[in-house]
């Protein structure tokens, strides 16, 4: 009998790999063509949304702590401009009006 291996077959010695980082935000991310250019797209579990709520630019209201999400941005622009979407609103983003109309007084987030 041979002694019983510790990884996975195929797995290099490079450290850490996409799919670790994946699992790390509790969902696995994608690339989706929008409006011409390609979209980084990962879904995020709710578990490790906790104590972080964000403002979907979809419906233009808040994502609460806690709740699974999408979160997009584009391929070019780079992590820094990251949206948090509903995943209802990013599936209907084709569908949406271009704009949000909101009042004078509402925060701008």
């Amino acid at each position: 009998m041979s002694p019983r291996r510790n990884r996975p077959k195929g797995a290099g010695s490079s450290g850490r790999t996409f799919e670790d980082d994946s699992g790390r935000y509790g969902g696995w991310q994608s690339s989706e063509p929008w409006r011409g250019e390609n979209w980084s797209v990962r879904h995020v579990a709710g578990a490790s949304a906790q104590g972080k709520s964000y403002r979907c630019p979809g419906c233009d209201q808040m994502i609460p702590d806690g709740v699974p999400h999408v979160v997009a941005w584009a391929e070019h622009a780079g992590v820094d401009d990251r949206r948090h979407w509903h995943r209802a609103c990013w599936n209907a983003r084709d569908r949406r009006t271009p704009g949000v109309q909101r009042s004078r007084n509402a925060p701008r987030f």
